[in-house]
């Protein structure tokens, strides 16, 4: 099988995360910070040397900041619902690039009325203006949120300039980074990401059900908003003013049971509940494998070889590709539609006479589609990955001339 959905997520894993896993499954899957004992104490030293990991990598400064989650859609909800208060309506930007783990969370919110929502559009390449996120501003926009790379495209968007907007108007900004982290350089600090949401399986190359979610130091942790209220005597001003999240997921965390809520700091007040430890593992050995590379002529490789399917497929009236043609632009992904066929047909053509693994439909983000062009079955998507080669896009190419009418 030629595995070309690694939009999706990444195939194959590197050996050393299967391994990772294996090992701590046999010698240290014990409760984190449940128990005293040696094992808990080992696993417990885990997720600190990940969470470091991770922060390293994004360019926190913080690692208690770096709060583990379920998949990159959990750590959005995390941070969407964290922020916005039912009692307390806003504004709220997004694109209409955004995945569902965007667009539906803020979209329930907008129809029972606890937020206005706008949505700003993409231009015919596949990029939102920061300019036109900076027009959407009003005096109650509380968050900016929206993708790095799209999911449908691959297009990578300005999000630093988007994050300077945000900082100039004190706003919040979170970035969905479940198409980039791991294989763009992102710097929550340089780019003024107070919310990075992303999932371990993807260029991380981590086990699905592995994820994460970065806050900055524009949303303290309770105990920080609770000083933050002493001192300035009013409790809803002075929290609302220090844009503390809201637990959204309440449990426990092992190192203290005594409080009768959430423990009041990061990042056991956002982790309620026993984390998928062998996940994690598997996570932090992927975070090794993408740190061992470099991460620009990784991105370089992924970025020629869906340029070599951008060139041939763009020149052939049978096809049409999606946004820019420029490949540098992009992450590994593009989107196609061929000729005669609905894309869900292409993609079983592919899988049962190619064995080609692509992904064809709406990709969990039908605002993108709608801007697109009127496909109601999407588009085949293709996103080759670090260890795909300049042969298996010839066998897509070669296998896409002979089914084309």
């Amino acid at each position: 099988m030629i595995y070309l959905d690694n939009a999706a997520t990444s195939f194959p894993k590197p050996a050393e995360v299967s391994a990772a896993m294996v090992r701590f499954l046999a010698e240290d899957a014990a409760n984190p910070g449940r128990a005293g004992h040696r094992m808990a104490v080992r696993a417990e030293q885990m997720l600190d040397d990940v969470r470091l990991k991770l922060t390293r990598l994004i360019d926190g400064d913080d690692h208690r900041r770096l709060i583990f989650a379920m998949n990159g859609t959990d750590a959005l909800n995390m941070a969407i619902k964290g922020v916005l208060h039912e009692n307390d309506p806003a504004h709220v930007i997004t694109t209409t690039l955004e995945h569902n783990s965007v667009s539906r969370p803020l979209q329930a919110m907008a129809d029972r009325g606890e937020i206005e929502l706008t949505r700003v559009p993409f231009d015919s390449d596949g990029f939102v203006d920061p300019d036109a996120i900076r027009q959407a501003i009003t005096p109650n926009t509380r968050l900016i949120v929206m993708t790095h790379a799209s999911n449908v495209l691959g297009t990578i968007q300005d999000a630093a300039a988007v994050g300077a907007v945000a900082r100039e108007y004190d706003v919040l900004f979170c970035l969905d980074a479940a198409q980039t982290v791991g294989c763009v350089p992102i710097s929550v600090q340089a780019m003024h990401i107070d919310l990075l949401a992303f999932p371990g399986h993807k260029s991380l190359l981590g086990p699905t059900g592995t994820g994460a979610l970065y806050v900055g130091e524009r949303c303290p942790e309770p105990a920080e908003a609770v000083a933050a209220t002493h001192e300035a005597g009013h409790l809803d001003e002075a929290v609302t003013r220090a844009r503390r999240l809201r637990a959204w997921r309440e449990g426990g965390t092992g190192g203290d049971s005594s409080t009768p809520t959430q423990p009041a700091l990061y990042p056991y007040y956002l982790e309620g509940g026993t984390p998928n430890t062998v996940g994690i593992i598997g996570l932090g050995a992927g975070v090794d494998y993408v740190n061992s590379h470099d991460m620009a002529a990784t991105l370089a490789h992924e970025q020629a070889l869906v340029g070599r399917v951008i060139e041939q497929l763009a020149e052939d009236d049978r096809f049409t590709v999606y946004g820019t043609r420029d490949a540098r632009r992009r992450v590994g992904t593009v989107s196609f539609n061929v000729e005669g066929y609905d894309a869900p047909d292409v993609g079983s053509i592919l899988d049962d006479s190619f064995e080609i693994a692509v992904r064809p439909g709406l990709h969990c983000a039908h605002y993108a589609h709608r801007g697109l062009c009127p496909c109601p079955v999407g588009t085949v998507r293709v996103r080759p990955g670090p260890f795909n080669t300049d042969e298996h896009i010839a066998a897509l190419l070669e296998a896409l001339d002979q089914l084309a009418l």
